[in-house]
């Protein structure tokens, strides 16, 4: 990716943005939502997960993983054997064929395990840079930072980049995250997203990094709350 991502820095100062990480470290505990108990686990949810939410991919997962734990037994059910399991995801008949032909590529090309590299996880079916980021970090402990719409506005608004896409957001972070937080930025991001700094009204009123972030107006405490 490109590196010279200067022009793409948003305002807040340096000293902000490891403020910003330094709190939300003390907040949020690093930890996905969605429930795996190996790498391919870890990627079979992370590529069903697109347009969709993580409890519904948990509780396709629930009934599928307890049946197909691994690639080869995946690949036994077929695509027509997999549809049941995926309903509640969507785009569950395109999931349903990238499933079984990820898993065929799986055990030909890698002897049935999650290869540790981006560019033979990002050459399976359904699996773009967003979820080979993901399986990266999360499975092997790279230092990459996974940008979905949530780390990408949220990005935006703190005013950490200045950004038009989540690859220009990826960009930004990996070169603006201090290295200590790189590994968990992710989840840090992505939960603040999702739980505060929602898109259509972020909880500005008991956001942990109000004071830093450079949002405005904020949304004040509603009458309710």
């Amino acid at each position: 990716m490109k590196t010279d991502t200067a022009h793409l820095f948003g305002k807040l100062p340096d000293a902000a943005v490891r403020t910003v990480y330094e709190v939300l470290a003390k907040v949020i505990v690093p930890k996905s939502d969605l429930v795996f108990a190996n790498p391919f686990e870890l990627l079979v949810s992370v590529a069903l997960s697109a347009h969709t939410t993580d409890r519904s991919v948990n509780a396709a997962t629930a009934q599928l993983f307890p049946i197909a734990p691994d690639p080869q037994k995946m690949l036994a059910l077929g695509v027509e054997g997999v549809k049941p399991f995926l309903r509640p995801v969507g785009l569950y008949n395109a999931k349903s064929r990238n499933l079984i032909e990820m898993c065929r590529l799986l055990i030909e090309r890698h002897g049935g395990e999650v290869p540790h590299d981006r560019e033979s996880l990002e050459s399976l079916p359904g699996v773009g840079r967003k979820t080979a980021n993901v399986v990266l970090n999360i499975a092997f402990g790279e230092p990459t930072i996974a940008v979905d719409t949530h780390i990408h506005r949220v990005a935006n608004r703190l005013g950490i980049a200045k950004t038009k896409t989540p690859e220009q957001s990826e960009q930004v972070l990996l070169a603006r995250t201090p290295k200590r937080h790189v590994l968990n930025a992710h989840h840090y991001l992505i939960l603040h997203g999702r739980y505060c700094c929602i898109a259509r009204r972020p909880a500005c009123w008991r956001c942990p990094v109000a004071k830093q972030c450079l949002f405005q107006p904020k949304t004040p405490k509603p009458a309710s709350a």
